[in-house]
């Protein structure tokens, strides 16, 4: 096994690598003069996303920003004095208060505070859909019936239909852990990934009906029971979107943490070896930070599991099929 083990690091970038949450060409410069204090960088490059339409970029980008405002807001804080009706500052704004209202006991009354700085930025760009992906998530938060949040998709489809952003905060506003059921979930996921366009991460969302159903914390009831066979499948889509893209893309980052937390789940070890090869050195917090405080350490620790679990395999004699029994054991 140990001969076996040592062979199966090919492929695999070394420990010291592998970073957590990188931030493209694009971004980088403008997180770096954010930590300058400057603001320019990172007005230019939403002023960019927004006016070419690049929503799937201006999402991420937006939800980074505002990140790195929470904890070095100087920057931010001359950009709203600057210009306090600008569409992207004010975005940037609306995410940064949802993300403060959502770790505060009171989160229900703190976010239905935020409204204003919502609708705000909703009315800076009317064709923009990332506001509205805000407001679905600020939606979940509150409480928000599922009349609302029907209004609220239905604004945000209406901009974009394929957004990945919205349709990722829809899913979890259907899911068992929120509104939903674990079949709700599974059901709008299919869908969307049957419309979805070619390429697209919206593909991805059935592998994240299977990572909510998996890590569900009441546990699945016999009415709730999710197929073996649907989480392969969810799995098995995610796979095929995992390969239109090259290995050590930053892109689909994300999918593919995620696509291989799943597929340990399901004991799938060679499948998860391949992602680990197309992920490379990007390791992203989510999905590893719902199961660590360390979820760099969390992702590491994976990898070498994955690759004993694979070199136990062959040294049985036994060909890896890839599909093994699905336990309900830990995380």
């Amino acid at each position: 096994m140990v001969r076996h083990t040592s062979g199966l690091a090919a492929g695999l970038p070394a420990d010291d690598d592998v970073l957590l949450d990188v931030p493209d060409e694009r971004l980088a410069p403008a997180l770096v003069d954010a930590g300058r204090g400057e603001y320019e960088a990172a007005a230019k490059l939403l002023a960019a996303t927004r006016e070419a339409g690049e929503w799937e970029n201006r999402d991420r980008y937006v939800t980074r920003l505002a990140a790195f405002a929470r904890s070095r807001g100087e920057w931010f804080d001359d950009w709203r004095f600057s210009a306090p009706h600008d569409p992207d500052a004010l975005l940037v704004k609306a995410e940064l208060e949802v993300a403060r209202g959502w770790e505060s006991p009171a989160r229900a009354e703190l976010l239905r505070e935020v409204t204003p700085l919502i609708t705000a930025a909703a009315e800076g760009d009317p064709g923009d859909p990332v506001p509205w992906r805000v407001a679905l998530d600020h939606a979940r938060g509150t409480n928000a019936s599922h009349t609302v949040f029907e209004k609220l998709w239905t604004e945000a489809v209406r901009r974009s239909p394929h957004h990945y952003g919205c349709h990722v905060s829809a899913l979890q506003y259907l899911s068992a852990a929120w509104y939903g059921s674990h079949r709700e979930c599974f059901d709008f996921a299919e869908r969307a990934a049957q419309d979805a366009l070619p390429g697209s991460l919206v593909q991805a969302l059935p592998v994240r009906a299977a990572f909510a159903y998996l890590t569900s914390e009441e546990g699945p009831g016999p009415a709730a029971k999710v197929p073996r066979e649907r989480l392969d499948e969810a799995a098995d889509l995610a796979i095929a979107l995992s390969r239109e893209y090259t290995a050590d893309d930053p892109w689909p980052a994300e999918v593919r943490n995620l696509l291989t937390y799943v597929l340990v789940r399901l004991e799938r070890w060679s499948d998860a070896l391949e992602q680990l090869r197309l992920t490379g050195p990007y390791a992203t917090s989510f999905p590893w930070d719902r199961i660590s405080d360390d979820p760099l350490g969390q992702f590491l620790e994976l990898r070498d599991g994955v690759r004993i679990e694979v070199a136990a395999n062959r040294t049985l004699g036994g060909r890896d099929t890839g599909r093994g029994p699905l336990t309900s054991g830990s995380h």
